[in-house]
């Protein structure tokens, strides 16, 4: 699911400037010698070419830092709008989400009939999305999910929010496709939450709560996959509550639309996991 994105590149002519400026640099380097920080002295079309390059060869900390450099020092024009963009990028890919995003949100508001606006708006997206994602379940991609529907769903919501502005402002945008794919993941991920909590209430007999977050997935998330599982709950939560037809209601239209549910079958559908079951890391229980 996870897809990496460079920024939006310089155009033709100006990678040519990058090429020749920074040809001039080395040269320039290796005639007169280290003299200080070059950052402070190099001419604004050879510190942009500097930085890029450092961001091309991933080497983020650099980048990063003559990004900032540069903005600092030229605090307007064309290279600088490019430099903030790929300033946020570098924080990015360097595990800084907080910098990235402060970044990202200044470029927006400063900039917002940059050519490239729409990759910003991604980007701030692809930051918020990786935030609910720790280390250890990137190296298990496959627990990913699982993991995800157990964590505080702050960031994916803002993620949420994030590419479905970007889908909204730019839909033609070479980065509205991938944008809508999240949207799509992060649903299903904010849905099942929502029934893991519904799940947790139900085994504490805390009826009302459990029919509170089935509901809210029927209204909020009607076409995820746990749609099923929240019109199961939610019956379920209507006869203990003493609410029959109501429970009738619902169990018709799940039976209706979800035939295959074990909840139809098994009435006692969701069980309570195992003491066995609660120990197997990313399981999905509580």
């Amino acid at each position: 699911m996870r897809v990496t994105k460079l920024p939006a590149t310089p155009t033709p002519v100006l990678k040519v400037l990058i090429v020749l400026v920074l040809a001039l640099t080395m040269s320039a380097c290796s005639w007169f010698g280290h003299r200080g920080d070059p950052l402070d002295t190099l001419p604004l079309p050879q510190l942009y070419a500097l930085a890029h390059n450092d961001l091309m060869h991933s080497d983020y900390s650099a980048a990063e830092k003559a990004y900032q450099r540069l903005i600092a020092r030229f605090p307007s024009g064309p290279f600088n709008e490019q430099a903030q963009l790929e300033l946020a990028y570098a924080q990015y890919k360097n595990n800084k989400p907080d910098d990235a995003y402060s970044t990202v949100n200044r470029f927006i508001k400063s900039n917002p009939l940059n050519n490239h606006v729409d990759y910003a708006y991604y980007l701030r997206g692809l930051i918020n999305f990786d935030r609910t994602t720790g280390v250890f379940e990137r190296a298990f991609a496959g627990e990913h999910r699982s993991a995800q529907t157990r964590r505080d769903q702050g960031y994916n919501l803002k993620a949420f929010d994030d590419f479905s502005e970007l889908s909204r402002r730019f839909p033609d945008s070479a980065y509205a496709a991938d944008a809508r794919q999240r949207m799509i993941y992060l649903r299903n991920v904010l849905a099942q939450f929502e029934i893991n909590v519904a799940e947790f209430y139900i085994r504490n007999k805390a009826y009302v709560a459990s029919a509170d977050r089935a509901q809210y997935v029927i209204e909020h998330y009607q076409e995820s996959p746990q749609t099923g599982d929240a019109l199961a709950i939610l019956c379920r939560s209507y006869l203990a509550l003493g609410q029959k037809d109501q429970a009738t209601q619902v169990r018709q239209v799940l039976a209706l639309n979800y035939p295959d549910h074990p909840y139809l079958k098994d009435p006692k559908w969701p069980h309570s996991p195992s003491i066995l079951r609660k120990m197997i890391p990313f399981s999905g229980h509580y």
